[in-house]
């Protein structure tokens, strides 16, 4: 029986994917296998040392101790891309409201008074004051192109607009997702210069912090629009406020409230929306709890964030789970370890990341405690586990 301990509040969508006849589920539980968790701060608790993978339901792990974790040789899973189709929902939408000063119209017309008639004539003579602009024809630039980048990218098109897109680790998965028209931008800097609206979408490190900053802003046309739905912090606020009040911008959109934000008359400020759907909940518990899973039951890693990926299927025999600094020579003791205990390898393999492999292994025969003993006490070994037939 497998323990699984829910920090959040998790869809039973993703709940109901381990199966109750073989998993433990609950906020209060005693040494987990594993954890699930979306928004709760990690880096304070004491995290037991059963915990063999924590699954983070949603794409940051920015609330994870993911260093910590490596060092013990836990799995840390995230789900990306499972929230992507909210989070592109939302940046079309801060466009628009931005296009189109939706919210500084609707905070006007929130605030008329007066009979039916004196409204109607206070709307005729005050429209004037809310006139936009429309999308197609505008560029969209997106930094960052992800599971939400392509996207929100391919939506921008759909729109009429041109795209300019910026990520110089983009995988082939997402650049064969990616609209054909999206044109290539040599540098950040190229990007903004020929962008009416900027969106990023990267997560925040030392290398992102402030990525958007004064000067940045200095090379966007002037008139342009900035929106952030990724994470605090990647936009130097103090500067985009700046530049609004120099007019140089002409609106910023963002998910993260601060007093120095929210009540500027040019930016729109939400609740960190980004994510909060039914749906996107349903699509990160599921790709979160299927990880857990097949890492539990196989040892296969997929989303990781700081595991290789690998797969496994089973040949049949009797499976180890092992994870081991990335130093040489250590498939060879392990091998070392299972001949001189009769045990014949049926199927093997080995991926590494950084500092961190992963070694699957089918063998013929049951594992004994012995042996698996003799594994953990290799220099190197930070876990094994015996997976059985």
């Amino acid at each position: 029986m497998f323990k699984i301990q829910t920090l959040n509040n998790i869809s039973v969508a993703g709940l109901e994917r381990l199966p109750r006849d073989s998993y433990e589920i609950a906020s209060e539980i005693a040494r987990p296998d594993a954890i699930l968790v979306r928004s709760a701060k990690m880096h304070d608790m004491v995290i037991p040392e059963t915990v063999q993978a924590i699954g983070r339901a949603g794409a940051g792990t920015n609330n994870v101790p993911v260093a910590e974790m490596t060092k013990r040789g836990v799995v840390v899973f995230n789900a990306p891309g499972a929230n992507a189709n909210a989070v592109k929902e939302l940046v079309i939408a801060g466009m628009l409201i931005c296009a189109r000063n939706i919210a500084q119209a609707w905070q006007f017309a929130r605030g008329l008074s007066g009979d039916d008639a004196a409204i109607n004539q206070a709307v005729e003579s005050g429209k004037k004051n809310f006139g936009g602009f429309e999308l197609p024809g505008r560029t969209l630039g997106v930094v960052g192109l992800g599971a939400i980048g392509v996207k929100v990218a391919n939506a921008a098109r759909a729109l009429g607009m041109r795209v300019v897109g910026y990520d110089p680790t983009i995988t082939v998965h997402r650049a064969w997702q990616l609209d054909r028209d999206v044109q290539q931008a040599l540098s950040i800097d190229d990007l903004l210069s020929r962008s009416d609206f900027v969106t990023v979408h990267v997560p925040l490190t030392s290398d992102t912090k402030h990525m958007i900053n004064a000067e940045r802003i200095r090379t966007l046309p002037k008139g342009a629009v900035l929106l952030n739905f990724s994470r605090e912090g990647i936009v130097d606020d103090d500067a985009v406020i700046t530049a609004l009040d120099q007019k140089h911008l002409y609106a910023y959109c963002c998910d993260f409230p601060t007093n120095l934000l929210k009540d500027h008359p040019r930016v729109v400020t939400l609740p960190h929306l980004g994510a909060s759907t039914a749906e996107a909940e349903d699509n990160c518990a599921v790709m979160v709890a299927d990880q857990i899973r097949d890492y539990l039951e196989n040892g296969n890693v997929s989303n990781s964030v700081n595991f290789p990926e690998i797969s496994l299927p089973r040949s049949g025999g009797h499976r180890l789970a092992i994870v081991n600094s990335n130093v040489p020579n250590m498939v060879g003791q392990i091998s070392t370890d299972l001949a001189n205990a009769g045990l014949n390898i049926i199927d093997m393999l080995n991926r590494s990341r950084g500092d961190v492999a992963v070694t699957l292994i089918d063998v013929d025969k049951a594992c004994s405690a012995e042996t698996l003993g003799q594994i953990r006490a290799i220099g190197g070994i930070l876990s094994v586990r015996y997976l059985g037939g």
